[in-house]
């Protein structure tokens, strides 16, 4: 190591800095003076040769150099907590730690809970923290990309690079609506934020029947509520509507209805953990049988 090389020290407070928005709050997170913290930022923008953050009266706030080096000190901080983790089990045969996944609301109501199942049976000393993040923007790959998570459940392809993954299934979009109605395409429309692929964007745009979205919400669980309570029909995705009220009802769009690719992401260095590829690869196993099934 040399004078020139980053200190884990000096990343945890690239991190707190970041996260606290601020010297003085990252110092009291990380029990230091707000000095030592001036000090480490200024050493590490030093060695790497760049401004990390804007200070202010309001704060500091990464700059974009900044907010790499934030995003790229929290993976390797990571990496360090997986070695340590990894690093016991081969020496004690024992597996401990903590895997943080994030992933879509329906998603982690209705394909986590019969993963995590399996794999406590694998790792009973290993937890599993599971974030529900909105797939808007860069969505559930920029909070794996930006070390926040270390496994990603998201709507593939993914709008953010440097990322490794696989397609876990692909389902059609559907017509959600009131039971009953019999008429559903005369309702209005609630509309609601999700990324979703190109071609299901050129799909949407084609059909004259879709009236302009009277309703604008950003959850599907809302969505499927409202739709429930008769206010209108949603174009949602399948899965949207598994454990459904039986107020909603569900019509297929046509005979080559939109899809939703959704897959895993994550980074290749937490591909090469045990830990994260066995959660990976029960993943990969009960979508695959659930799915061939529901086709």
């Amino acid at each position: 190591m040399t004078n020139e090389d980053l200190t884990a020290g000096e990343l945890r407070v690239l991190v707190a800095v970041e996260r606290e928005r601020g010297f003085s709050a990252a110092a009291t997170e990380l029990g230091l003076t707000q000095s030592a913290v001036s000090h480490a930022v200024r050493a590490a923008e030093r060695k790497i040769g760049a401004v990390l953050f804007q200070r202010g009266r309001n704060g500091a706030r990464p700059t974009a150099a900044g907010a790499a080096a934030v995003g790229h000190a929290r993976r390797i901080l990571r990496l360090m907590d997986v070695m340590k983790a990894e690093t016991h089990a081969a020496s004690a045969g024992e597996t401990t730690g903590a895997i943080r996944v994030a992933a879509f609301r329906s998603a982690a109501f209705h394909l986590l809970p019969t993963v995590l199942a399996r794999f406590a049976r694998r790792y009973p000393k290993v937890t599993v923290d599971v974030r529900i993040v909105q797939e808007i923007g860069r969505g559930i790959a920029g909070e794996v990309l930006d070390g926040r998570a270390d496994l990603g459940i998201a709507t593939l392809p993914s709008r953010v690079g440097g990322l490794v993954g696989r397609d876990l299934f692909a389902e059609p979009y559907v017509l959600a609506y009131p039971a009953g109605h019999p008429e559903p395409r005369s309702l209005p429309m609630i509309d609601w934020h999700e990324n979703c692929s190109a071609e299901t964007r050129l799909w949407l745009a084609r059909q004259a029947w879709i009236p302009s979205s009277d309703i604008q919400v950003e959850d599907d669980g809302v969505v499927v509520s409202m739709v429930g309570y008769g206010l209108g029909t949603a174009i949602v995705p399948r899965l949207t509507l598994a454990d459904a009220s039986p107020k909603v009802a569900m019509e297929e769009l046509d005979a080559d209805p939109p899809m939703r690719h959704v897959g895993y992401v994550t980074t290749s260095e937490m591909l090469n953990s045990a830990v994260v590829r066995d959660l990976v690869g029960e993943l990969r196993a009960y979508c695959a049988k659930r799915f061939a099934a529901a086709g």
